[in-house]
């Protein structure tokens, strides 16, 4: 899986060059490492971050998640409309 926070702390430079819907799975990661999520529907969104942290946030409608994502679980996840942001 392509990581772009390989070698790197602290920040992330560049823009967001392409944004992939993506469907929560439990087993699944996504095809490379995000640097943020954009959610249409308001709920909680769980995922593993860079580190395999498991996060969960509660999120408005329209909002960016700006934090590195390599997974969206199922459990735990009720936003609905959820992009991947990658570099």
């Amino acid at each position: 899986m392509y990581n772009p926070f390989a070698g790197k702390r602290g920040h992330l430079n560049g823009s967001v060059v392409d944004m992939l819907p993506v469907t929560p799975s439990d087993v699944t990661d996504l095809s490379q490492v995000a640097i943020g999520l954009y959610v249409t529907v308001a709920g909680d969104v769980t995922f593993h971050n860079v580190d395999g942290t498991s996060r969960t946030i509660t999120v408005p409608d329209n909002f960016y998640l700006i934090c590195s994502v390599s997974r969206v679980l199922a459990t735990g996840t009720t936003a609905t409309g959820i992009h991947a942001m990658l570099a």
